[in-house]
């Protein structure tokens, strides 16, 4: 691998807003190699052969992901490690996402509900739980919320990396907005490819604001002013809600097999 080359390890770039973003990456002069995560690897696989990339300057690895098992994380963090091998990793990509209520056990008899293992485990007490009967809306609203308060937690305990929340902004042409009623239609929305290059940003902004709360970077480019989301700034909520990878596997039964 070239010196120059960047490594990319991705969740969430199957379809939608992450395979466009790792699309237009690999339209770009210089090199990448991704590490990405797929539950149907076949079908990601030969719709990323489809592109026609240049396999030259670029890479691409796919290896099995299912996010709704935390076992199957558990297994991709193994084999993306191994393939990394010495190498660094310069972007951890996290574009999944679901849409899901709160119905039901959790996924593989998880204590926590699709949306909260998915969006936040790459609100809150009751309606983040299983059978907790919460809608889709609350539910990924909540565990958004969850993943804010995550970006906040991982920027205090990883002041070495740089920590962005990025919006791609109002999206309707993907299948997460498409269960939630969006269409074009709408004030000041977005395509797919505009809400990639948002994302995107995330990769080459080089004004990273000074105080270390500021880390929201908006669809349109601005960093937002840390009131609009003052309540994540709360510590102790990030504490509480980011868990550590002992306690997860122990709540879940996986304590050992990492």
């Amino acid at each position: 691998m070239s010196t120059g080359t960047k490594t990319v390890i991705a969740t969430g770039a199957s379809s939608g807003l992450g395979f466009e973003s790792v699309k237009q990456l690999l339209e770009k002069p210089e090199p990448y190699n991704f590490i990405l995560g797929a539950r149907d690897t076949k079908r990601t696989q030969a719709a990323y052969d489809a592109l026609g990339f240049d396999s030259t300057k670029h890479s691409v690895h796919i290896l099995p992901l299912d996010l709704k098992s935390l076992r199957s994380v558990q297994v991709f963090v193994q084999k993306a490690l191994a393939q990394l091998g010495r190498n660094k990793i310069d972007y951890l990509f996290l574009a999944a996402g679901t849409l899901d209520d709160a119905n039901g056990p959790g996924p593989n008899g998880s204590q926590w509900c699709d949306g909260y293992v998915v969006n936040h485990l790459e609100t809150l007490d009751m309606d983040l739980k299983a059978n907790s009967g919460a809608g889709k809306r609350l539910v990924y609203c909540g565990s958004k919320f969850v993943q804010l308060l995550g970006a906040h937690y991982w920027r205090r305990n990883l002041p070495e990396c740089t920590i962005v929340a990025v919006s791609p902004g109002l999206v309707p042409d993907t299948n997460l907005a498409t269960d939630m009623g969006l269409s074009m239609n709408m004030p000041d929305a977005k395509t797919v490819p505009e809400g990639a290059r948002s994302l995107l940003e995330a990769f080459t902004r080089n004004d990273i604001p000074a105080d270390p709360e500021q880390i929201f970077l908006t669809s349109w480019g601005e960093w937002w002013p840390k009131d609009v989301y003052a309540m994540s700034l709360d510590t102790e909520l990030q504490d509480k809600w980011c868990l550590g990878r002992e306690e997860i596997e122990k709540a879940e039964g996986l304590a050992g097999e990492s």
